[in-house]
């Protein structure tokens, strides 16, 4: 869900700034597909293919785990100017950072329930990775926007995301579920106007878009993904901007957390167990050359 709804926002979002940071969260989520792919043909002995029904790829989203672990400097993007950015850059900020905080409790709560150490120890690491991304997404939001705006703005997005599903849903019954709860937040967003224009004395045609954006969909992704693996694999951040190469920060984090993390020993273990690691490339063979499966552990 994470690899098809950020692929999907960073294609859609028209600014390039936040292009780049979804581009950047992008690259470590389908990094995690990876690593609980491998982890979950240990431990359950099935594919995950089966499980994403092949509507993505499963590989390594970076050259080495560990560069998800970053200097706390370095997790504060630029946010937005409330007065200038589009609604739908608002709506996307949004929407991904509540995708974060969810997978990152999930990850939390989940993980100590896992009987094998290495269970517990990914959920672990990677719920820190997710804390980060919930960091980096959060400080897009310009913080000069008030409270009751920010109220509105939730509102909308809500409606926005309720109105995107019961506009594709197939099923007749489900699809009454997302026009029941269109509904119901159709009438919070009323509200929430109203204490915009009670305590703010303040329109809140200011804030909204005369008519929703293109409803969100999860379209194919493969195409894109693998063209953002080709170009930035080793982007990470430097302060608010991104770089393509490790900085002096990353020996500092290198030093406290070492190579042996949790997220490249599942790799190995699985190597050891079956000759080689998991991997769903159906669209040929990795991008990045370095980065290809050895042909030989097949065998």
């Amino acid at each position: 869900m994470a690899t098809d709804l950020t692929a999907w926002v960073a294609r859609q979002e028209p600014d390039p700034y936040l292009v780049q940071a979804y581009q950047f969260g992008l690259l470590e989520d389908f990094d995690h597909l990876y690593r609980y792919a491998n982890l979950y043909e240990m431990i359950e002995h099935r594919k995950a293919e089966k499980i994403v029904d092949s509507l993505t790829e499963v590989m390594p989203g970076r050259r080495e785990a560990w560069y998800q672990h970053r200097h706390p400097h370095d997790n504060i993007r630029e946010p937005y100017d409330k007065d200038t950015a589009a609604p739908l850059s608002k709506l996307h900020q949004l929407t991904i950072t509540a995708a974060e905080q969810q997978t990152q409790n999930f990850y939390a709560n989940v993980g100590p329930q896992y009987m094998e150490p290495i269970a517990r120890q990914l959920y672990q690491e990677i719920a820190l990775v997710e804390q980060e991304h919930v960091t980096h997404y959060e400080s897009l939001i310009d913080g000069s926007q008030t409270w009751l705006e920010q109220h509105v703005l939730h509102e909308y997005n809500e409606c926005y995301l309720y109105y995107s599903f019961m506009e594709q849903e197939v099923d007749p019954k489900i699809k009454q579920i997302w026009e029941l709860h269109l509904n119901m937040e159709i009438g919070q967003l009323q509200a929430a106007c109203d204490l915009l224009r009670r305590h703010e004395e303040r329109d809140p045609a200011e804030l909204l878009p005369t008519e929703l954006p293109n409803v969100l969909m999860f379209e194919p992704n493969k195409e894109y993904i693998r063209g953002v693996l080709a170009e930035k694999i080793d982007v990470t951040t430097l302060g608010t901007g991104y770089v393509m190469e490790m900085h002096e920060r990353f020996m500092w984090m290198l030093e406290q957390l070492g190579k042996d993390t949790p997220t490249a020993k599942v790799v190995e273990l699985h190597e050891e167990r079956f000759g080689t690691d998991f991997r769903s490339e159906q669209e040929g063979p990795y991008p990045v050359e370095e980065m290809r499966q050895k042909q030989a552990a097949r065998s």
